[in-house]
């Protein structure tokens, strides 16, 4: 199949937020360059609600309605590169679901392909837990800390297979970190109630200010990109805030995001495309 009839997409999951969308955008030219193809930004859901002035005139893409235009300009093979670490619910069965639909509906010949997410379970994989071991160096540095306590924190999940994805990336992080921290504990921003989700815990709002994490702590954010969770403001930003502001004793620096690393953040995503293009024809 020819490139004409065939697209790349680099997902995220979406959001509200322009930054985001800028981010990703950012990243999909960077893919793009390095494996020599147009790499369309698209987000699975939320985005396409942002005003296009926030996105200098061009209103954001989102995964059913480009799918759909794509399609009726004869493209019918789609290679999508997740933008998540892990195999989240949102493009293992959301997205899927709406696939089927849109088959049913009449592109009975569309072909979306998956790359793997940024953490391959099954390989030696440490490129993610590396590019956040230099983000936090780099906060250490820059703040001039004295091996501080890190809380490497994620969004929290209702699946486990994502939740195991958080405790491997921590346990690297670990590794990868050495004598330069205290300690590194993996932890979730937010939970759903029940027995059954207790894999999240600690949550971050629990960590901070328990045995260990009570003086300086540096939060590494395992967010792919800027939103209303983990950008300036968000609601990890302002657990961290409420915890010192409860204990005057407490300093609490924040990595940058793991986006922000765009050269190797899209070394890795090369990767999965690479590993995904082997077994197409």
């Amino acid at each position: 199949m020819g490139e004409k009839q065939e697209c790349v997409i680099l997902m995220d999951n979406g959001s509200l937020r322009p930054e985001a969308t800028l981010s990703l955008r950012g990243l999909a030219e960077e893919l793009g360059a390095r494996i020599e193809r147009k790499v369309f930004p698209v987000s699975l859901l939320h985005s396409s609600k942002v005003d296009a002035e926030k996105l200098g005139g061009q209103k954001a893409d989102v995964m059913v309605p480009f799918l759909k235009r794509q399609y009726a300009a004869g493209v019918r093979r789609f290679l999508v590169v997740p933008l998540f670490f892990g195999p989240s619910a949102a493009f293992k069965e959301y997205l899927p679901g709406r696939l089927e639909e849109l088959r049913n509906e009449g592109l009975a010949d569309l072909v979306v392909q998956f790359a793997e997410p940024m953490v391959a379970m099954d390989e030696v994989d440490r490129e993610v837990a590396k590019v956040m071991a230099d983000q936090v160096r780099a906060t250490i540095s820059g703040q001039g800390l004295d091996k501080p306590a890190v809380a490497m924190v994620d969004h929290g999940t209702p699946l486990r297979a994502v939740n195991k994805v958080r405790e491997r990336v921590a346990a690297l992080l670990a590794e990868e970190l050495g004598d330069d921290v205290s300690s590194v504990r993996a932890c979730s921003m937010e939970r759903r109630e029940g027995e059954e989700y207790d894999f999240n815990e600690p949550l971050l709002e629990r960590l901070l200010g328990s045995e260990g994490y009570t003086t300086d702590v540096v939060t590494s954010l395992l967010f792919a990109a800027p939103g209303r969770h983990a950008g300036d403001g968000g609601d990890v930003d302002q657990i961290c805030r409420s915890a010192m502001s409860s204990d005057p004793g407490m300093r609490i620096f924040r990595t940058g995001l793991f986006s922000n690393d765009a050269k190797k953040v899209s070394a890795i995503l090369a990767e999965r495309y690479l590993k995904l293009t082997k077994g197409v024809v």
